[in-house]
């Protein structure tokens, strides 16, 4: 099914397009999950440590992945909107060649950099074996992520949110049943994980693509040019990297927070690693809404429709305050339960412990993340990327600031409290951006 998000209720539309990616992304987050549940359950904590020590190399390679295919989707949903589907084809096959480049290249550095990153994080030696271990499977593999991406984004850009659903529920039910086999009956320990991992992604982006080739005419996708157009690229980079940029930077403050808690040894890294599970998990419907709204304000944008786009802003954020309040709630209440779904709590009292100081003051924060979310979003759609930049810089130097300063008198507890503090600083710069208006005379096509 495709949306035509240019007409109809704003909110009814935002929602009812944003619950088939909340569910996909939720599912998405069943990869991170599985994996940490069933290595500290049966392998244990310092190996669930091993794993989570790579998460934010991971996501640094992995964001900027999604900033460039989600910088496309801003042009497609855009050309969407505005009926150019000449300039919607050029835009899918430019984004076909960056996407194999950029994956090829991501692998390799990765792969090579994998110890070295791995030190300066502060690892602990007696996890970074397995760490790299890891970390290099998922990198050895990582076109099959890239191709997920790419082809996610330009399905939800064209209105269907429901075939990268149906992918990632496929492919999460084969992650989880491939963590089973690889490391509860055949002892792979993390290695197995990583397997499991990328065997499920490669799946999912072997679903959507599958799906576009099926359904091309339907998609407006048929005829695509055999050759990628200079102009189209040059289009993309400049609609992405600041999208891009925004997501590593934002993953370079976590990285370095990262070293902060890798500092604090093991537990509190299994700590970090399990609590981190939850809240990204948790923080799905503002991260799904917002993406919706991307959508929303691409396609309005397109034609034109800028009163509309305020509106659906408006709409959504009053939404998303009451989401975030419920789920905070319901989080800070069940916190110690939801951590010993990963920790053994005979055996690291003291990990739950610390996690779940981190679940109360982080989750408690997500008004805070929806506000920046809603902002920006509207911004990104609207074609305003370089906001997006903006907005992740400031995050980064206030997240580094913060942690740093508050681990003295802290200890860990100082590292959380710099988050939503981050978050904070982060909306200043959308906020003020939209209501300059400039913003509106940043349409792409």
């Amino acid at each position: 099914m495709i949306y035509d998000m240019t007409n109809g209720s704003p909110l009814k539309m935002i929602l009812s397009f944003s619950v088939p990616m909340l569910i996909g992304n939720i599912f998405q987050q069943i990869y991170n999950f599985v994996d940490a549940a069933v290595v500290g359950k049966f392998v244990g904590a310092e190996s669930l440590a091993a794993v989570g020590a790579t998460s934010t190399m991971m996501t640094l390679a992995i964001c900027f992945m999604m900033g460039m295919t989600n910088g496309a989707g801003i042009i497609i949903s855009q050309c969407f909107g505005k009926r150019s589907f000449g300039e919607l084809k050029k835009t899918v096959t430019s984004l076909i060649y960056i996407v194999i480049i950029l994956s090829v290249l991501t692998s390799a550095a990765g792969i090579i950099l994998a110890r070295p990153v791995l030190r300066i994080l502060n690892t602990p030696e007696r996890i970074i074996d397995e760490s790299v271990k890891y970390i290099r499977i998922i990198f050895t593999f990582m076109t099959g992520t890239a191709a997920y991406n790419a082809s996610g984004a330009a399905l939800r850009s064209l209105g269907d949110s429901r075939t990268p659903l149906y992918a990632l529920i496929i492919s999460a039910l084969l992650n989880v049943a491939l963590d089973l086999l690889f490391v509860v009956f055949f002892k792979m320990g993390v290695a197995g994980a990583a397997a499991a991992t990328v065997i499920a992604q490669i799946i999912s982006a072997v679903f959507c693509i599958s799906h576009i080739i099926r359904y091309r005419k339907q998609l407006n996708l048929d005829g695509l040019p055999r050759r990628a157009d200079k102009r189209t690229v040059i289009k993309i980079f400049r609609t992405g990297l600041p999208a891009a940029l925004e997501s590593c930077l934002i993953a370079l403050g976590t990285m370095s927070v990262q070293r902060l808690v890798n500092s604090f040894g093991p537990m509190t890294i299994a700590a970090y690693t399990a609590s981190t599970r939850i809240d990204s998990i948790a923080i799905m419907p503002v991260i799904s809404i917002g993406m919706s709204l991307s959508v929303f304000a691409g396609q309005n944008m397109g034609a034109g429709n800028i009163d509309r786009i305020k509106k659906g802003l408006y709409h959504t954020l009053f939404a998303l305050i009451g989401i975030c309040a419920t789920l905070a709630a319901v989080i800070v209440i069940f916190r110690t339960r939801l951590l010993g779904m990963f920790l053994d709590i005979n055996v690291a009292a003291r990990a739950i412990e610390v996690g779940g100081r981190y679940l109360t003051i982080v989750c408690t924060a997500y008004i805070v993340a929806a506000i920046m979310r809603t902002y920006l979003n509207v911004l990104r759609g609207a074609g305003d990327v370089n906001t997006s930049a903006v907005s992740g810089i400031t995050e980064l130097i206030a997240r580094i600031i913060f942690a740093y300063i508050l681990v003295r008198p802290f200890g860990s507890t100082g590292i959380w409290m710099a988050t939503p503090l981050a978050w904070a600083a982060g909306a200043v710069v959308p906020v003020v951006r939209y209501y300059s208006g400039k913003w509106k005379e940043k349409r792409l096509v």
